[in-house]
């Protein structure tokens, strides 16, 4: 039989994917690395795992004992899924500005998790560093994991991210890009590309109100960096002892709008859902792209899912209150907002008089002509009416593809409205569009007016 000794065998050896819509700019080959097989959706398994087993093999955690951890949702999923398989408890601390998803995932596995205000200083007692490193001292038999300065967190993906990475591209990686938040991933995988081909290029993604960029160009831990941003799982106001400046070639920064904003163009051009810092790396490699040839291969490492985030950069709304979307109604918000969403149409062998019958009995001014299951045409008030007028007697028996005119444009459901003046015009009241579900929509001008 071919089985799993238990989930915690199911962490690493992700597969590699090639992009194509969204890198069309980039000559290079990009590869990303999909660490959302993992059990936990993230890549922060690895390193969980690792240093639970060498906490347990160093004596520090105890059976029955308390894994106690400051956390942005990720490593505590993975130290919660370990938990849960070897029977420990869990604390978590992490800050405010996280996904309610991420916390409610972590308490799903039986974490108890402490939320802790983002605009303090590391050193404040409220800060979700201090109140773990307090509950470590408290609680017997606790320890806390500190992924930051815990090294065996960059060591798991010396062992295991780069050596994959290096097996899967045969040899032929000459880039690597991943964001930086804790810098294990960054500094282990390096580390070990680095030791098989020392020209190959470690690019990190940093954010804006981060520290290190600046320190990694200048070695000045500039303070009046900080400030707090919006984007997750990347970033930082300290210098975790698990990033190695030296294994890092360039620090690139990303804001928040473009790494939510390239975290949904990976979703509907590649059909990855990922999240906020995938984004980021993203929008990182597309900023860069003009240090890349025909001949590279980059790797790019991404870190979570996109479930973690369906409240945030994947909620219209959420984006566009922080400016991150147009303001501007799409055709999609007009469908939604119609009143009656019923689509009326006549079939080309209809008479004139059942087609003015229908659009009398619906208060309609317009409607598409089809044909087979297709659109063929379209007829309005204008066109049926002139033609009753003109013929009283003997019409009843005229069909509607006599008289119809052109059919009704159809638009692409995200289509700005400003876009709409160049297909909505007098001799063209209305537009068709087709939603996910492969239902089709009359639009008019009234329907617009009635959205505005």
């Amino acid at each position: 039989m071919n089985y799993k000794e238990s989930i915690l065998d199911t962490i690493g050896n992700t597969p590699l994917v090639k992009l194509h819509k969204i890198v069309a700019d980039v000559p290079a080959t990009v590869l990303m690395k999909v660490e959302t097989f993992n059990p936990g959706h993230s890549i922060k398994d690895r390193m969980a795992l690792k240093m639970l087993l060498d906490a347990e093999a160093e004596g520090k955690i105890k059976p029955e004992g308390t894994i106690i951890e400051c956390t942005s949702g990720n490593t505590g999923m993975g130290l919660a899924i370990a938990a849960a398989v070897k029977g420990y408890r869990c604390i978590f601390t992490t800050n405010d500005k996280q996904s309610k998803e991420k916390i409610d995932l972590l308490k799903a596995l039986g974490a108890e998790v402490i939320v802790c205000p983002t605009n303090v200083t590391p050193e404040d007692p409220r800060s979700y560093y201090s109140v773990a490193k307090k509950l470590s001292q408290e609680i017997p038999n606790s320890y806390w994991f500190n992924q930051y300065d815990n090294l065996s967190n960059r060591q798991a993906h010396y062992e295991s991210t780069g050596p994959e990475i290096w097996q899967q591209t045969d040899g032929e990686v000459t880039h690597l890009v991943v964001g930086v938040g804790t810098g294990g991933t960054i500094s282990g995988t390096g580390r070990y590309l680095k030791e098989q081909n020392p020209d190959i290029k470690v690019w990190g993604i940093d954010t804006y109100g981060s520290v290190f960029k600046k320190y990694h160009e200048t070695g000045i831990f500039d303070e009046k960096e900080i400030y707090p941003y919006i984007t997750e799982g990347i970033g930082e106001d300290i210098l975790p002892k698990n990033v190695d400046f030296d294994v890092i070639d360039h620090f690139e920064k990303v804001t928040d709008k473009d790494g939510a904003v390239y975290a949904r163009k990976l979703a509907r051009e590649e059909g990855i859902l990922l999240g906020y810092s995938a984004g980021s790396a993203m929008a990182g490699l597309i900023q860069m792209k003009d240090q890349l040839t025909k001949d590279d291969v980059v790797v790019v490492v991404i870190h979570d899912h996109g479930s973690r985030y369906v409240g945030k950069i994947y909620n219209d709304d959420w984006m566009r209150e922080r400016g991150f979307l147009d303001t501007e109604l799409r055709v999609k918000d007009i469908v939604a907002k119609k009143k009656d969403k019923d689509f009326f149409s006549a079939q080309a062998d209809d008479t004139v008089r059942a087609a003015f019958s229908t659009m009398k009995e619906h208060d309609i001014s317009q409607m598409p002509v089809l044909k087979n299951g297709e659109v063929v045409g379209a007829v309005t008030e204008n066109i049926v009416l002139n033609y009753l007028l003109d013929n009283p007697f003997n019409n009843s028996e005229k069909t509607v593809e006599t008289i119809m005119g052109p059919a009704f444009p159809t638009v692409d459901m995200d289509m700005p409205t400003s876009q709409l003046n160049k297909y909505i015009t007098k001799s063209t009241p209305a537009v068709l569009v087709k939603d996910p579900a492969g239902t089709l929509h009359v639009v008019t001008n009234y329907d617009i007016i009635q959205a505005l």
